[in-house]
């Protein structure tokens, strides 16, 4: 009787050890099973934080790249996105580390939202500030062109009056005179009877010409390219001239008539042949003419 006790309560204590084993089995197979859902779900969601800090870190890229001019505050947020992803790609993959770059990027992306608003606030003001510059540049260079196109005209005008204040000479005459012992003079053509050359020519009136004492080079050349009178040199910038007499007069804005005489080279007659008559006014020839004398 007790060996059947005994039995019986041996196979009841191996069914109850059966069922206890049973059911941790269960229970272990089941907290595994669960352990590598959380773990897939964590590793899932650990890929979607690292794709949104990605995704912010190439907003950064191409902020940064559309300014001309280094954003400081642009570069420093995009490295410290930067270690973030180190971070994140070496870190343990559990609920209280997941959290804490949830947390950061969080941040990350409030600021984030700061900095590219205030840097689409600047790009519209530079490009505000470029458009305005490009249209202050075109007016200065309009401002120039017209400028320099008066500076042009001025210096025209001035070239024109430069050139039209200066005496010039009509009815310029040479030709031989006799002179008698009372002072008469004769004209004649023979080269034999010439006593000097007389040489008359009107100054016209010019009114931009500053009147008082003023003077011009008269140049008698003879038949054998000699200049006769006085033969000086007078040096002009790179022109040489040289002048039989210099003819000096005080001029009032008004028509004169000048006689200057010339003699002969030395004592020797003059010759015969064609005579050539300049007036210049400094280097500048104003008037020409010929004679003969037989």
């Amino acid at each position: 009787m007790e060996n059947n006790k005994s039995s019986m309560g041996l196979k009841v204590a191996l069914g109850i050890a059966l069922v206890l084993f049973l059911g941790t089995g269960f229970y272990t197979m089941n907290l595994y099973k669960d352990s590598n859902e959380t773990k897939k779900e964590l590793t899932a969601e650990k890929q979607l934080v690292m794709n949104d800090l990605n995704a912010m870190a190439k907003q950064y890229d191409v902020a940064i790249s559309e300014n001309s001019v280094a954003n400081s505050n642009l570069t420093e947020a995009r490295e410290r996105i930067q270690g973030l992803i180190d971070s994140l790609k070496i870190s343990e993959t559990n609920v209280r580390s997941l959290w804490r770059y949830k947390k950061k990027y969080q941040s990350l992306q409030q600021e984030m939202d700061v900095l590219l608003a205030q840097n689409d606030s600047l790009r519209v003001e530079n490009s505000y500030l470029a458009t305005s510059l490009d249209s202050t540049r075109v007016r200065l260079e309009e401002r120039t062109m017209f400028t320099d196109s008066l500076l042009v005209q001025n210096t025209a005008l001035a070239e024109v009056v430069e050139n039209a204040a200066v005496l010039s000479t009509v009815g310029l005459k040479g030709f031989g005179v006799i002179e008698r012992t009372s002072g008469k003079l004769i004209p004649t053509e023979r080269a034999s009877r010439t006593d000097k050359i007389r040489v008359c020519f009107t100054v016209a009136k010019n009114a931009l010409v500053q009147g008082g004492d003023q003077e011009l080079y008269v140049q008698v050349i003879d038949p054998k390219n000699n200049t006769l009178g006085l033969n000086e040199q007078v040096q002009f910038e790179e022109k040489t001239l040289n002048y039989s007499i210099i003819s000096k007069f005080n001029y009032e804005n008004s028509n004169l008539n000048i006689c200057e005489f010339v003699a002969s080279k030395g004592k020797s007659n003059f010759e015969k042949g064609r005579y050539v008559v300049n007036v210049f006014n400094e280097k500048d020839l104003v008037s020409t003419s010929e004679f003969t004398l037989k």
